[in-house]
């Protein structure tokens, strides 16, 4: 049975991680197949949304620990790269990938979150960074937890491994919603229509600029903003949403097949 599950519903994409007997623990196998549709989605420039769902009860719960005992120094050290890899693609994609959480995700299931671009989550998910109840602190999930909840949080999560719910995940950020179970996968398509209407163009400019500012001081991050409006003021995609807000209709999008 394959690791993941690729469907297509219009512009839409959904990445289904499919090991619900093993709660969906990131395997070396789940994660290089995960890689490899994440390189083959971003450069279908027909997908607008990426959504990364997961089958059964359990959103991920982390490494895989079978296969985490007794390794040696390189084979743990190409584990944790890979997964950094994994993180790392997810936001270098082009596209924008939301996090449909319909149950728990802990540890590296957590990274796996907070490195999304948005979450949704069911209100009867949770997260958890409980590494440090077996020995093996959550290094790795804490860059991503970090920058999405702060430090002060961040920090009651790796250091306690206590869960938090989702509404509390949705009030530090985390997720942006928690939902009811029944309505999760409406709402995130709901989501992932609305910002497929958009120009992709203008919206792969954003998604890139995003990151590439988060961590610069605001007084380089003004500068590359300005700079990059500017190239984004230049494209056809701006030039015809600004035409079409003044003669007041709806704009064409040329740039989907860019």
């Amino acid at each position: 049975m394959a690791s993941i599950l690729y469907q297509r519903d219009g512009a839409i994409a959904t990445i289904t991680l499919n090991r619900p007997e093993k709660r969906n623990a990131l395997s070396l196998a789940l994660m290089r197949e995960l890689l490899d549709q994440l390189h083959e989605t971003g450069h279908d420039a027909t997908v607008a949304v990426v959504i990364l769902a997961a089958a059964g009860a359990v959103f991920s719960s982390g490494h895989d620990l079978s296969e985490m005992v007794g390794n040696s120094e390189d084979e743990y050290k190409a584990l944790f790269d890979l997964c950094s890899r994994l993180m790392t693609s997810i936001q270098a994609l082009k596209q924008p990938v939301i996090a449909q959480v319909q149950g728990p995700a802990t540890a590296a299931g957590c990274q796996l979150v907070a490195t999304c671009d948005l979450a949704l989550a069911a209100d009867t998910a949770w997260f958890a960074t409980p590494g440090v109840k077996i020995g093996l602190f959550c290094t790795t999930p804490m860059v991503a937890l970090t920058r999405a909840i702060g430090r002060k949080r961040a920090m009651q999560m790796l250091l306690t491994g206590s869960a938090v719910d989702a509404m509390t995940a949705a009030q530090w950020g985390l997720i942006n919603e928690a939902v009811p179970g029944l309505e999760l996968t409406k709402r995130t398509h709901q989501l992932s229509r609305t910002i497929a209407s958009f120009s992709s163009v203008t919206v792969r400019i954003g998604k890139k600029a995003f990151y590439e500012q988060i961590d610069m001081p605001q007084t380089q991050a003004y500068p590359f903003a300005s700079k990059t409006m500017t190239s984004n003021a230049l494209e056809p995609d701006a030039q015809e949403g600004i035409t079409a807000f003044l003669e007041k209709r709806k704009p064409i999008w040329k740039g989907r097949d860019q």
